[in-house]
């Protein structure tokens, strides 16, 4: 996303436009108006501790493959984030309350369901990384 702001040469009266890159983690990007900055940034934390998480391999070579590869490689992955998406946006509010976590997961497995439904895939899903 970018900012534009325009502005007058003193000396030679031509206007200029300057383009300014914005980024959401910028403390004075005012284009925010629900707190979206922050909710972004607590969910890329989210998303990026589950990368270390009890869902991993623990041996060497395989640790950083994921229950969800595993789904991927048999094709089940789209139905399991969406399975998912339902089971934490049902339990919000009932179970540990109205707990930002549950809420945290559903985004997280919308995200993935959009990949493993092929709107930002990767050839094989990135599975081949893990080769």
């Amino acid at each position: 996303m970018n900012e534009f702001t325009l502005s007058m040469n003193e000396h030679t009266g031509m206007l200029n436009l300057t383009k300014t890159p914005v980024t959401m983690s910028e403390s004075t990007n005012h284009l925010w108006k629900y707190n979206e900055d922050k909710i972004l940034k607590d969910i890329e934390e989210y998303v990026t501790s589950t990368y270390h998480g009890h869902y991993c391999g623990d041996e060497v070579g395989y640790d950083d493959i994921q229950t969800i590869d595993l789904m991927a490689a048999k094709k089940l992955a789209a139905g399991f984030c969406q399975a998912n998406i339902l089971k934490y946006g049902s339990r919000y509010g009932d179970k540990d309350g109205r707990n930002k976590r549950d809420l945290l997961k559903v985004i997280h497995y919308a995200m993935l369901l959009l990949h493993f439904d092929g709107h930002y895939s990767r050839k094989d899903n990135g599975l081949s990384e893990f080769r």
